[in-house]
């Protein structure tokens, strides 16, 4: 339990910590429990927009949704989407590379990209029926996250421990975490829509193996903004492959 508070904790801003007291060495952990935290963030971003659509247009409800989200989350993983792309934008080597994302200043190719991932997650949200939209939310959410947790068990590490951001480097997942991991980001698949609608998982699935062998090539290894960035581009493709399903069946 402490293990999935400490998920929390790190991947949300809810204030946990005040009441509940988490030994430092969890955190090398946390990345076993990133889908479960998905099911809290889903739920509140699918209950926003599922309660501002009784009130509001939908597209104003999507913009709702996604903004309780970003509240909820403090930007995290956006933040790390930006720096992914000024990084590998921006960079030639992989020492450049890791200098520009580690800067926190941020410059045109993040720019962009939020641009893009926040144009294109709320289009696709917004075109879907309400109840859908919600669905897919709850699904992919920590559908993603499950997959993209995969990296730290296929990748080093490419930064020294002591230049980490948060000065965390994540311990890979032993067998029964995987299991742990892959149950919470796959039950909403499987609970929430009918089976002709579980080949959508297999797109964020061939990204996250072009997103690794393209991290092996430039880097060597993952850092925790490319940890963020593979979760927000994963959760767009996912939402893409659903939808493509949706309309198929």
């Amino acid at each position: 339990m402490k293990k999935i508070i400490a998920a929390l904790i790190f991947f949300t801003r809810l204030p946990l910590y005040k009441w509940i007291e988490i030994p430092g060495d969890l955190y090398k952990n946390l990345v076993a429990y990133w889908s479960a935290a998905g099911w809290i963030t889903a739920a509140v971003t699918a209950g926003i927009l599922w309660l501002s659509a009784q009130v509001f247009p939908e597209n104003v409800a999507v913009i709702l949704a996604l903004t309780g989200r970003l509240l909820l989350t403090g930007g995290l993983h956006e933040d790390g989407l930006a720096d992914f792309f000024d990084g590998f934008g921006g960079g030639r080597t992989k020492e450049q590379i890791l200098a520009i994302m580690k800067d926190s200043h941020i410059g045109s190719y993040g720019v962009i990209s939020l641009i893009l991932y926040f144009g294109l997650w709320f289009a696709l949200i917004a075109a879907l029926p309400l109840h859908q939209a919600c669905i897919t939310i709850l699904i992919a959410d920590p559908g993603a996250k499950f997959i993209s947790s995969l990296i730290i068990n296929r990748l080093p590490y490419a930064r020294k421990v002591e230049e980490s951001k948060v000065q965390v480097v994540y311990t890979p997942m032993s067998g029964l975490e995987l299991l742990f991991s892959m149950g919470f980001g796959i039950l909403p698949l499987i609970l929430l829509t009918r089976p002709g609608n579980w080949g959508a998982i297999g797109a964020p699935l061939l990204f996250f193996l072009f997103f690794v062998r393209y991290l092996r090539k430039k880097t060597g290894g993952y850092t925790g903004d490319c940890c963020g960035a593979l979760f927000l581009l994963n959760e767009l493709i996912f939402i893409l492959a659903l939808t493509f399903f949706y309309q198929w069946n």
